[in-house]
């Protein structure tokens, strides 16, 4: 399945801040901070690519029956941001899919900082407190699935990482944020999907993307702080 989960203005937005943090990069004010968390900054960048264009790409899970047909919209609105379902060819079921630059790369890349963390108690410890934040500001919205404010990911995560994990504060703020916006917003919120009257519900898209996308980015503002 492939479908830019944002209409182009928004698709614009993030290649501008790709941009951004690749001239970061190219200067190396962050290379020694991303080489202390074993990420070397030309891997970062490919990573960042990847997601976006990922974000475009969605992996079948399942077919669930819903409570009755899906709606068809031509976008739809939701935290300020306008979104183009997918047309449904079959009324009455949702495809339940994982989203790769939302959900698959931001996990694979999560896990890998958890495994390789000096601090993983603690990293654990910002994970939940974000997941926790996220799952109570998390909202169904009609015809998309569930959506969280996108500034609410980040900043939790940022504020998590520099309680629990000062001196490892980047990759903490990373794994708290993807994975608390994919497992608060998504995960624990499975059961109401079948309500939503969407045609496709992404796990890592439509109104999470753009914050798992976003804790990345802050992830590498937080990454000169500490020791």
């Amino acid at each position: 399945m492939f479908f830019p989960p944002f209409l182009i203005f928004f698709v614009f937005i993030f290649i501008f801040l790709l941009l951004v943090a690749f001239g970061l990069i190219q200067f190396g004010l962050f290379a020694w901070a991303f080489s202390k968390i074993g990420i070397p900054p030309v891997y970062l960048f490919t990573l960042l690519f990847l997601c976006i264009v990922g974000s475009m790409i969605n992996i079948p899970l399942r077919r669930i029956p819903l409570e009755r047909d899906v709606d068809d919209w031509d976008t739809v609105s939701f935290f300020g941001m306008r979104f183009r379902p997918p047309r449904s060819h079959r009324p009455n079921e949702m495809v339940l899919a994982v989203n790769v630059g939302g959900a698959v790369i931001p996990a694979l890349l999560s896990l890998y900082l958890l495994i390789n963390s000096p601090h993983p108690i603690r990293m654990m410890l910002a994970l939940a407190a974000v997941t926790y934040v996220v799952y109570q500001n998390a909202r169904p919205i009609a015809g998309v699935g569930i959506a969280v404010p996108w500034l609410i990911p980040p900043l939790a995560a940022a504020i998590a990482a520099m309680i629990f994990d000062y001196s490892f504060a980047a990759p903490t703020a990373y794994v708290a944020g993807t994975l608390g916006t994919l497992i608060g917003a998504d995960i624990l919120h499975l059961d109401e999907l079948r309500y939503l009257r969407a045609p496709v519900a992404s796990i890592g898209g439509a109104g999470t993307f753009d914050g798992i996308f976003l804790a990345g980015i802050i992830a590498v503002l937080l990454a000169p702080v500490g020791s």
